[in-house]
């Protein structure tokens, strides 16, 4: 079930041939001609290009997050640079960017499953915003995390190629919980080390 979703009813999944018809629509919709030999294979590989850049739906923070390591830590963990594609659920337009993770561990992880952890957030329809708060949130409940980071940059396509069309604008978002929205010193040290 959709996370977003878990308060509404969950919608039966159109056939197949249903989706195709609807990216078919849409090709005459905006005056194309479905039939010619460019377009004939267009609707398969669309459908096959979201069930990719949607996959984070059938993905569980929980279980990439589950396997954990026997030591223990004090010091903040950052693994910044984490490059992600996510899509805009107002215009359904791609942005992308970069996000910083950090924690102070109450258990400790592999870094791959923090990338891992954006990417099953970022692979869903989203804002940004609320893509930032769900890394932090999970990161703090399922490694029982002291405090938790996150800042994600990024650039919006549904503002660069339409609208005011502004190709160079980047989004900061950040979240901090725990120990590093209450201590000012933690905060800055997670500040510093994704500059």
């Amino acid at each position: 079930m959709h996370e977003q979703s878990k308060s509404r009813e969950v919608l039966p999944f159109p056939a197949e041939n249903a989706a195709s018809e609807a990216v078919t629509t849409i090709l005459r919709f905006i005056g194309e001609d479905p039939s010619r030999d460019g377009l004939l294979d267009t609707p398969g590989r669309v459908l096959k290009a979201w069930r990719e850049m949607t996959s984070g739906y059938g993905d569980d923070p929980a279980e990439i997050l589950a396997r954990t390591f026997e030591e223990s830590s004090d010091e903040m963990v950052v693994l910044r640079g984490i490059s992600f594609h996510s899509t805009c659920e107002h215009h359904m337009l791609p942005f992308y960017g970069e996000a910083s993770v950090g924690y102070l561990p109450g258990k400790v992880v592999g870094i791959s499953k923090l990338a891992r952890l954006v990417d099953c957030f970022a692979r869903r329809l989203q804002i940004q915003e609320r893509l930032t708060r769900q890394i932090a949130e999970s990161v703090e409940e399922h490694l029982d995390a002291r405090g938790v980071g996150v800042i994600i940059r990024a650039h919006h396509l549904c503002m660069g190629c339409r609208g005011v069309r502004q190709q160079t604008t980047e989004m900061v978002t950040s979240a901090m919980l725990g120990t590093l929205r209450n201590d000012a010193m933690a905060r800055a040290e997670f500040l510093r080390l994704t500059e």
